[in-house]
């Protein structure tokens, strides 16, 4: 039987760790962790982003993360914590779980822009 979307975010969920927003303060403050905001650029736009974080559209996720990839962007290091948000946290959850398909260890769901920035996260302008 063919996977929905619930199927895919079910999977995604059991096995990328969701940090809530205080924890993902905590986590960004206290170690060198690389933020990832999957959301499209035009979302980015309109709202900011949370400091220092690294833009890649969900779309370019594997791309951006794969060091055989022309389009390799070198903050990805599998060694690395990825601490990775969207606009709610379900693209989040699929990007932590492909991430997690290439390699990656230490990758986190800390969720929704909207929340991280309510919890006091610092932001800044796209």
């Amino acid at each position: 039987m063919p996977k929905t979307v619930k199927d895919f975010l079910s999977e995604a969920n059991s096995v990328i760790p969701r940090l809530s927003p205080a924890e993902a303060k905590e986590k960004i403050q206290s170690s060198d962790v690389l933020v990832i905001d999957v959301r499209d650029p035009t979302e980015v736009q309109k709202t900011g982003r949370l400091k220092g974080a690294v833009n890649v559209s969900r779309g370019m996720l594997e791309f951006r993360a794969d060091p055989e990839s022309p389009y390799h962007d070198p903050a990805f290091q599998k060694d690395r914590t990825i601490l990775l948000h969207c606009a709610s946290g379900g693209r989040s959850a699929l990007a932590g779980k492909t991430l997690q398909d290439m390699g990656y260890t230490a990758v986190f769901n800390i969720g929704g822009f909207k929340d991280l920035a309510e919890a006091g996260i610092d932001t800044e302008p796209a």
